[in-house]
């Protein structure tokens, strides 16, 4: 992973630490991470950062509250509020990069914070790809995720090596990949900080996008899922595909969560098509 770079960049109100790869490419791909314990962008993107660099400038922060990002010294009171941080974040993060547009490719929590960004910012971003979106009205929360959510009352590797097997298709398959991940966001998940504003983020459920406000999205979106998503199920994306205007799905069979992952190679050519308007 060598052309990827990382460092910690301070803008007015925040301190964000970026994974970037392709820097002087002209066009820019912003990635948006997941939620669950442990998680940055390395973790979710290392992959997609290095096959897309070739062509585009990649950047993906640690959203604020996860990762080496900082942590909000005055909690907000809800999801909202954190959501309205992350939009800010990640403005203040494109302005000092001094990025007027960019495309957008978010994952799970992500794509939540993807349509935020389009609803209040539309003119400065392009072609979107929504990976495993969840949350929508018409989809209840699984035992696995509500089970991801409990992974600090009692914390150990163990625990979180299941958590993670749950995020694939085929577990024994995936298995050196699995703990590889789970000892990397365990590390991350014990720290102090990244715990408490985990609790906080998910003290109140999230609120979803209104049908109204997903219809007024002009923008190109290309929603990515697994058939076999055991945290956030398929259906979510066929609901996203029946309310924006200009969608498409892609749908993998054998494939959990984590198709950027799982389907890495397939998903990195399936996104950079759709970023060049090639489908």
């Amino acid at each position: 992973m060598t052309n990827i770079t990382q460092q910690s960049i301070k803008t007015t109100n925040f301190e964000t630490y970026l994974n970037r790869s392709g820097e002087g490419n002209s066009e820019v791909i912003l990635f948006l991470h997941g939620s669950g314990p442990g998680v940055t962008a390395f973790a979710n993107w290392r992959y997609a950062l290095n096959a897309c660099s070739e062509t585009y400038d990649c950047l993906a922060p640690d959203l604020l509250g996860f990762g080496n990002s900082s942590h909000p010294q005055s909690l907000p009171k809800n999801r909202q509020g954190w959501m309205d941080l992350w939009v800010d974040q990640l403005m203040e993060l494109l302005d000092d990069l001094g990025v007027q547009k960019a495309h957008l490719v978010g994952n799970s929590l992500g794509c939540s914070i993807a349509l935020e960004l389009l609803l209040e910012h539309p003119e400065r971003f392009g072609r979107v790809v929504l990976m495993g979106p969840g949350g929508t009205p018409n989809t209840k929360l699984s035992p696995e995720l509500a089970r991801a959510k409990g992974f600090y009352d009692n914390p150990s590797p163990k625990k979180l090596r299941q958590i993670m097997s749950w995020f694939v298709y085929d577990a024994e398959a995936m298995a050196p990949i699995i703990d590889a991940i789970t000892d990397y966001r365990y590390e991350t998940a014990m720290k102090p900080d990244v715990r408490i504003s985990n609790d906080s983020i998910f003290a109140t459920a999230a609120v979803p996008v209104p049908v109204t406000a997903l219809r007024r999205i002009e923008h190109p979106v290309l929603l990515v899922h697994g058939r076999d998503d055991m945290v956030c199920s398929v259906e979510s994306s066929y609901y996203l595909l029946s309310h924006l205007q200009n969608s498409q799905l892609h749908v993998y069979g054998k494939c959990g969560h984590w198709t950027q992952i799982e389907k890495q190679e397939s998903f990195n050519q399936l996104i950079q098509n759709y970023f060049a308007d090639i489908i």
